[in-house]
């Protein structure tokens, strides 16, 4: 495997003018056991502008690197929501704005449906320029639907529903986001090293993975990178959590096995039962993709899973270059974070690297 991550260090055929990342950490549990865990390329190897650091300035992947989740966070976010319906506190059929009423004038959008991305909610909200957080959350809540969407009638995905979905967590809990996650999630598993604004509870700085370096925000470590979750002061239900790959592996062996003291066992089997059957797929960036989505993760998406792509095998991306992939079949959960938008997203498609290591991986078993 270790071969595998070094080739997307320089050049591809498949990303001919960069690397696919400055840095990788690839983590495979079989059974509940660390099969492989690699560690390659620098987790901080640019400089703002980007400039390229001397190599005496730049920063060594480690096997315990944290990094930026992006949109692997919604993953957490679903569980979250489901924890609170195994508690009674929510019901997934209920249309939200029975617990949200800053939500009017979507009536037919039930929680179930921010899950699945069925909601007809856009991609992104916008938040930019209002005067405080308050102003932002209500901005959310009343993001329209995009037009001509019908709620329930396709899959549309929506970092805005997750954003909402958040909403509903901190309401019926009485908790801020990143309080709930440690409390319901990441305390009762014991993983020190996943949370919101890293900046904040992680001592040693080398272990931070750095992302952008072109942007107007200067090189960002430790600092969510999606521009949305910045906006929110770093915590969002959509992106913002960091984590190194074997907390990130940890929670997909809590799926594998079925909750844990986490989740019931009833509800993690609808968290990973396609809800979208039969459903049509709008997503221009990914034309042609199947609709398969369970209740907060993606199911048969060959794209990023490569030959483990089986109808049952589940997990998520994230825009940094971070997936989380379960095949229950064979027992198997890979967790893959890379630094792809190091120094700059737009170097590189992270996806045929996520499928190439995804088919290493299935070969190696």
């Amino acid at each position: 495997m270790t071969a595998a991550l070094e080739r997307f260090l320089k050049p591809t055929k498949e990303n001919p003018k960069h690397p696919t990342y400055a840095g990788a950490v690839a983590l495979v549990m079989v059974d509940g056991k660390v099969k492989a865990q690699v560690a390659v390329g620098h987790a901080l190897r640019y400089n703002a502008g980007p400039v390229e650091l001397p190599a005496a300035r730049r920063v060594p992947m480690r096997p315990d690197s944290v990094f930026d989740l992006a949109s692997l966070t919604k993953v957490y976010t679903a569980i979250l929501v489901l924890r609170q319906v195994d508690k009674g506190k929510l019901d997934l059929s209920a249309p939200v704005v029975e617990y949200l009423p800053d939500f009017a004038g979507k009536d037919q959008v039930t929680v179930r449906m921010l899950l699945t991305h069925t909601s007809g909610l856009p991609v992104g909200a916008t938040v930019a320029g209002l005067p405080d957080l308050a102003a932002k959350r209500k901005a959310v809540l009343a993001t329209p639907l995009v037009k001509g969407a019908v709620p329930g009638k396709a899959f549309r995905y929506s970092s805005t529903g997750l954003m909402v979905a958040a909403q509903l967590v901190e309401k019926v809990t009485g908790m801020s986001l990143d309080r709930a996650l440690k409390a319901e999630l990441t305390g009762p598993l014991g993983l020190r090293d996943t949370g919101f604004k890293p900046l904040g509870w992680l001592s040693t700085k080398e272990r931070l993975v750095a992302t952008d370096a072109r942007s107007s925000r200067g090189l960002l470590r430790g600092v969510v990178h999606d521009d949305v979750a910045n906006q929110m002061g770093g915590v969002a239900g959509s992106a913002g959590i960091f984590a190194t790959a074997r907390d990130v592996a940890a929670v997909g062996q809590l799926l594998l096995e079925g909750g844990g003291s986490v989740l019931k066992p009833a509800t993690v089997e609808a968290m990973l039962t396609n809800a979208n059957r039969g459903l049509p797929a709008i997503d221009p960036e990914r034309p042609g993709r199947p609709s398969d989505h369970g209740l907060g993760v993606v199911l048969r998406q060959p794209w990023f899973m490569g030959r483990l792509s089986t109808p049952a095998t589940f997990g998520h991306t994230g825009f940094t270059g971070t997936s989380l992939l379960v095949e229950p079949k064979r027992r198997l959960v890979l967790a893959l974070l890379t630094n792809r938008a190091h120094p700059n997203w737009t170097w590189a498609d992270p996806d045929p690297m996520r499928a190439a290591i995804a088919n290493v991986v299935a070969d190696m078993l």
